[in-house]
């Protein structure tokens, strides 16, 4: 899929929690994407000749049929904060449709553990939804405290289970205190979220001999692989530059999580 910049018109802007709010994009009729794969993103610019970076977001739902884009973001930044400001009408240009996402003929028929952590659960609703009919799919979600989002939405198309670190709501502690505790059983695990939680889910993987996939969250410039501004550390050698890196953005976000060192 080639990657350009579209123009979009902000249809619906709402808080989900204090910091975490949603943007419903519609793309013009005649020049839409086709498909989207669970996992990619897009860069949304904000509009302001200050920041002339788009700021990545992952790709929480997409209608191809209406042609509309579904993101969730955390305000945090100055560009985040510029987005939220947005009035419903506004033109909002991406680039798009950004990186490798899941694999998904490789979770079909499988028992599918989805585990999210902070801004890394909006991606995770669109694998649950493409999954529904295609495999079983349990989803742990991890939030700090009973400000939670879009726990209601997984319930309409998978099992979900709500941690928070505080424990004011749901079971006490992270996604993998959870799995424990309620003794979901898995054969194969989807994650993304902070890198300390990445890390614990892949030795969880590992322990138990299960393929596991992650999403890496990771500042990013150009989107592009251009700048190679969100390079990660390989395992192996890349066969042609015979390098341990990979671009995030081009070759991920998703990867094997033994193909990364996290």
């Amino acid at each position: 899929m080639s990657k350009r910049v579209y123009e979009t018109t902000l249809c619906e802007r709402r808080a989900l929690t204090e910091d975490i709010f949603e943007m419903i994009l519609a793309f013009a009729p005649e020049d839409k994407p086709d498909a989207v794969t669970p996992g990619q993103f897009v860069g949304v610019y904000t509009g302001d000749a200050a920041m002339l970076l788009p700021r990545p977001v992952s790709i929480c739902g997409y209608d191809a049929g209406e042609g509309r884009l579904r993101l969730v973001c955390r305000a945090q930044g100055a560009g985040t904060k510029y987005l939220r400001s947005l009035k419903p009408g506004a033109v909002v240009r991406v680039l798009g449709i950004l990186g490798n996402g899941y694999d998904l003929a490789a979770l079909e028929g499988r028992k599918a553990l989805l585990l999210g952590g902070g801004v890394g659960i909006p991606p995770m609703l669109e694998l649950a939804a493409r999954l529904k009919d295609r495999a079983e799919v349990t989803a742990v979600l991890g939030y700090r405290d009973a400000a939670d989002f879009l726990a209601e939405d997984f319930a309409q198309v998978c099992s979900v289970y709500v941690a928070t670190e505080d424990g004011s709501k749901g079971i006490r502690g992270n996604v993998l205190d959870a799995v424990r505790q309620k003794g979901i059983e898995s054969d194969v695990v989807c994650a993304c979220g902070p890198l300390p939680m990445l890390r614990a889910v892949k030795e969880y993987a590992k322990e138990r001999g299960i393929p596991c996939f992650v999403s890496l969250e990771e500042r990013m410039a150009c989107g592009v692989g251009a700048c190679l501004g969100c390079v990660c550390r390989t395992a192996g050698e890349d066969a042609h530059s015979h390098v341990r890196n990979a671009r995030v953005c081009t070759e991920g976000p998703v990867f094997a999580a033994e193909e990364v060192e996290l």
